[in-house]
């Protein structure tokens, strides 16, 4: 592994151990200033890459993600060229012009060059694009997050602020369904990819967890332990801000071509906006395709208990009121129903045709195995989830398909709300 690694990256590597034996951050920052000036993001994902490649856990390089983050803070070309155009913004602003990223003024585009921090800043300047609203969210997470550190000093409706910072669970969403498993998958940063979602889906949980026991019990907002945890959380939270800038979106932008792009964009237009207004679509985006639109869809499929056309079963599953995927024998993502209804769950069409495997992150990953593997060899036939979703219960039933001769066929997974039983088995 070594011998595929330049010097560069053996370096950044071993300043990676030296934090992961103990040595004091001061210590290795002073040696890393010494030898370099700026780090491109590509640098630090092969360095945490070969750590993982060697055999250290993905969970030990999580461990060390936030300090890592430390050490690089001020070194990169992106954070360089961010403050450059904050600088510009700001006399733009001055002088009345306002054209900064949310301006409606549409960008120009612009010849990309090698370096993935110019062309992530040569992207997000683009009008609609993802890495535009990605962005933009980010800068509105900062302000949340500013927001909620008033309010903990000032403890003035320190509850409600904290919920409304809650909400960048909806970007967390976005970057797992569209960036990681594309990044991971295809262009093969593991690292990175699994690092931060688990960094994300642990900043999450705890925010939930924090949140959720405030509202049980008021008197912890004044409580110590829960303080301390709630700053740390937001320490995080902002660290991951830096980090998508620094290193997840400009990866992004160096390896992902224009047709993926245009793919994720028509994907994100499912999803909710995260405390920014809602974008319109992106002009180049993927159009979404229509039943009725595609070769064959006049001509019946013949089935043993009856037939009908392509046209007529999309409109029969996207009625049930149910979430609906499956995946087949090779746990192969082969469908998913297209309600208008804004789903709990969301399946980008980027995700068809990839293991599904891909779509969870890694600490659900060998739960959504196990559950499988039981289908495949006949030991289980179904599994019930239940959690609840904007304030409502919901039930996520795992089905294993079988054919009439029980030959293992795929698995079916069935989304339903059930906020509308209450009313039907609740005490009045």
């Amino acid at each position: 592994m070594e011998n595929k690694m330049d010097d560069r990256t053996l370096l950044l590597k071993s300043y990676i151990e030296r934090l992961s034996a103990g040595e004091d951050l001061a210590s290795v920052k002073h040696d890393f200033v010494e030898n370099f000036s700026e780090v491109e993001a590509s640098e630090i994902a092969k360095a945490e890459q070969a750590l993982i490649a060697e055999g250290t856990p993905v969970k030990e390089v999580q461990r060390l993600c936030d300090v890592h983050s430390a050490l690089f803070h001020g070194t990169t070309k992106a954070e360089k060229i961010a403050n450059a155009e904050k600088s510009v913004a700001e006399t733009l602003r001055n002088e009345s012009f306002g054209m900064g990223i949310g301006s409606k003024i549409k960008a120009a585009p612009l010849i990309r060059k090698d370096g993935a921090d110019e062309q992530y800043h040569a992207l997000k300047m683009i009008e609609n694009h993802p890495l535009q609203i990605f962005a933009l969210e980010n800068e509105a997470i900062a302000k949340a997050l500013k927001d909620l550190r008033m309010a903990m000093d000032t403890r003035e409706n320190l509850l409600a602020v904290f919920d409304t910072a809650r909400e960048l669970s909806i970007h967390y969403a976005k970057k797992g369904d569209l960036l990681y498993p594309l990044l991971k998958l295809k262009y093969h940063f593991v690292g990175p990819s699994d690092v931060m979602w688990s960094v994300d889906d642990e900043i999450r949980d705890e925010m939930k967890a924090l949140s959720n026991s405030a509202h049980a019990f008021a008197s912890l907002l004044e409580d110590e332990q829960w303080n301390d945890r709630l700053d740390a959380v937001v320490t995080r939270a902002e660290e991951m801000i830096y980090k998508e800038e620094n290193i997840l979106f400009p990866l992004c932008a160096k390896n992902f071509s224009e047709e993926e792009w245009q793919d994720l964009a028509r994907d994100f237009d499912d999803y909710k906006p995260c405390l920014i207004k809602k974008s319109p679509l992106w002009e180049n985006a993927t159009p979404k395709k229509l039943a009725k639109d595609l070769p064959g869809a006049s001509e019946e499929i013949t089935l043993p208990s009856g037939h009908l056309t392509p046209y007529q079963l999309d409109a029969m599953l996207n009625t049930i009121p149910m979430e609906l995927t499956f995946i087949d024998e090779n746990s192969v993502n082969r469908y998913f129903n297209d309600g208008d209804d804004m789903k709990l769950f969301k399946r980008p069409f980027m995700a068809l045709d990839r293991e599904v495997f891909s779509c969870h992150p890694p600490k659900i990953e060998p739960m959504v195995r196990s559950i499988i593997e039981d289908f495949r060899r006949g030991n289980r036939d179904s599994v019930d989830v239940w959690n609840s979703r904007d304030g409502q219960p919901v039930l996520v039933r795992y089905m294993a398909v079988r054919d009439k001769e029980n030959n293992y066929v795929g698995t079916l997974e069935c989304v339903q709300p059930m906020g509308f039983a209450e009313k039907h088995f609740c005490s009045p």
